[in-house]
Order: C-alpha cells, then structure tokens, then sequence
C-alpha cells in the first residue's frame, strides 16, 4: 500500500531509532530573507505533527498574509528588516522618510489583500493636490513598488498592484548653469573667502558637494596633479559620516589642471599655518572637523553669489557649470562622464542635452575646415 502523502503544513515527521517521533520544519522570516530548520519531538506522530502544526502558525509568513494585516504594519517591519539590513544608512534613512511622510499616512490602514490600483492611482492624485513636489511623488512610488515585490517573493501576495499603475512622470527639471564670464565674476568674488579652492575645485572638477567635502589630503597627489574621489560626506540624523561612493564609477581618479593645483597648495600653506597642526580635512571647521553642506551655503555660498551679482542658484549647480563648459569646449563626452563619476555616458548626455546643438554646429564646422576644398562641387 502506498504511504499516504504528507499534508500541506505538516512538515517533515519521521521516528528516530529511539522511538522517538520527531517533526522538522522550515519557518520563514520574509522581512530578512532568512529561514530557520526548527524540530519538535513526540512520544506519538500525533504528538509531533500536533507541534509542527503549532509552529507553522507562528510563520511570519502566515501573519503578514493575514487579512488583517495593514500595509502600515507591513511596511515598518519590511523597513526595519529587509530594507535596514541591506542599504546604506542615507538609503534607510530616505526609505523611512518617504514611508512615514507618505505611503503609510494615505495607505497604511488598508490590509495588504485588500490594496487595489485605485488606492494607488487616488494617493498620488492626492498627494499631487497638496503640492508634493514630481520627483518625491516618482520616489514614493518606487519605494512601494519595491516593497509589494517583496512581498511577493516572500510569497505574501500574488501580484504587485503597483505594477498596473504608470509611474509618476516628472519633466525635466532646468538647471542654472553659470557662463565663463559669470565663473569668473563668482570665483574673483570668492577670492577673500577661506574656501576659495573649494570652489575652484567644483567647477574645476564637476564633483559633487559632499564628495568635496569628504575629501582629505591623502585623496590628493599635488606632485602629479591627481586627486582620487573615495568617499561622501552625509549628514546622518545630524552626525556627519563618511560613505562610500553609490557605484564603482564614483569611485574615480580626477587630474587637475594648474589652476587647481596652485590653488590646493596656496590652501595648503594657509591652514597649516593657521593650525599648529594640519587637520586631515582639505576643508574643515576651526576644530579641524569636516563641515556641514548648510553650514557652507548660508555662510559662504550664498554671500558669494550676492557680492558677485549673480543669480540665486545651487550649489549643485556648480557642477552642471564644470560639466557644461567641458562639453561646450568640446570636450569627449566619455571623458566628461568619468570625471563626473556618472554609471554611463548616456546619462551624461541625457543630462546635459541642452549643449548638443551648439557641439552639432561645431561638428560642423570642423568637417568643413577639414574638407570642404576638397569637396568639388560640379
């Protein structure tokens, strides 16, 4: 007679040579992707099946697909376990904020069997209405979608609804970019500042405010005009730590031209001497510690820009300016993005489109100074 099969749940029971019936299970823990093999023991199988199926019931699996369970609940012990676990702390730290600001405000008390499209399509209505700004509404979006599909791989949905919802679209949003002449208005205006070469160095070097701010001497190879991008400052629930870069292309060699090498030297000279020691910050504060981003635009920054008379732009921007003027000097677009640090150069000329026009004319007139009279026309 064939051996009855094993219900769904029961697990694995077997008797051991002692008699003894044991019961083995695997329970899931989906919000950390982790299993545990647990064993149970009975003088009967009844017994031992009797505290498997006592187990199984205690399955987070089981619970988080209850039909009472809220997205709210969901989504805090997917943040606290997969999410926390798995990303870099300025990851967390955004993921939570959008959460809690957002998802779980206009979605938490639905039960996660009950979430449909319309839920979905009605939240970024209603978060359009209150003015959130396009860019946040498309991150909102994308931190849902990444949580239901962990829900589905830990086989607690069937389908991830956001999936039949577009993504918020978002138009491309204008930068300011500052011309040669105003570069040099800005950087004579900065002249008297403490951190003039901080701001040679972001339109020099196209880098980014907190890989400027992270860096330290040992970054930087003032004999052969080399600097090297290794980490990022961020300001981490008001601590400031050091963070290595999103991808390896962050992680980069820059050269510099001499302008910037004087101006590292010149800096150089002037805290060493201000210091009785050389704090190991390019940039620091009088303690010799690094500097805050919001410390440096509302002391430094912005008063630049105003002694100078130019427009209220970004800091960031200045590295759309450095970007901007290599491309406009006709500079290979490869080059530009490995001195940006950016994934791939289709990135780097999707962002910076705007100056193609004027690279196609000069494309133009190059061929034409190369072989125009050599083109016979008949």
């Amino acid at each position: 007679m064939a051996a009855k099969r094993r219900g769904r749940g029961e697990g694995t029971i077997f008797q051991r040579k002692d008699g003894l019936w044991c019961g083995a299970i695997s329970l899931g823990f989906p919000l950390e992707e982790k299993y545990q093999r647990r064993y149970v023991y009975g003088k009967s199988k009844q017994e031992a099946l009797a505290k498997v199926i006592a187990l199984r019931a205690e399955d987070p699996r089981n619970a988080a697909s209850d039909s009472r369970t809220t997205i709210g609940s969901f989504l805090e012990r997917w943040l606290n376990g997969t999410v926390k676990s798995s990303v870099r702390p300025s990851t967390f730290k955004s993921y939570s904020g959008i959460t809690r600001r957002y998802l779980i405000p206009e979605i938490g008390g639905i039960p996660m069997t009950k979430l449909a499209p319309q839920h979905l399509h009605a939240m970024i209505e209603r978060l359009e209405a209150k003015n959130v700004p396009p860019r946040t509404r498309q991150y909102t979006y994308a931190v849902l979608h990444a949580a239901l599909q962990h829900g589905m791989r830990m086989g607690m949905l069937n389908r991830n609804v956001s999936d039949a919802v577009p993504r918020p679209r978002i138009g491309r949003k204008s930068m300011s970019v500052l011309d040669a002449a105003q570069v040099e208005a800005f950087l004579a205006a900065a002249r008297a500042d403490k951190l003039h070469t901080l701001y040679v160095l972001a339109i020099m070097t196209g880098m980014r405010f907190g890989e400027l701010l992270a860096l330290q001497w040992r970054d930087i190879d003032l004999k052969h005009s080399t600097l090297y991008v290794r980490h990022t400052l961020q300001d981490l629930g008001g601590k400031l730590k050091l963070q290595e870069p999103k991808s390896a292309r962050g992680r980069r060699r820059i050269d510099l031209p001499p302008a910037a090498v004087r101006a590292l030297q010149e800096h150089r000279q002037r805290v060493s001497t201000r210091y009785q020691r050389l704090s190991p910050w390019v940039f620091c504060d009088r303690r010799g510690g690094p500097l805050r981003q919001g410390n440096v635009t509302r002391r430094s920054f912005k008063k630049i820009l105003k002694t100078a008379g130019l427009p209220a732009i970004r800091f960031h921007d200045l590295r759309h300016t450095a970007a901007t003027l290599l491309l406009a000097a006709g500079v290979h677009p490869k080059v530009v993005q490995e001195r940006l640090g950016h994934a791939s150069v289709a990135l780097t000329l999707d962002t910076y489109s705007h100056v193609l026009p004027s690279m196609q004319r000069d494309a133009a007139d190059r061929l034409e100074e190369m072989l125009g009279k050599r083109v016979s026309i008949e």
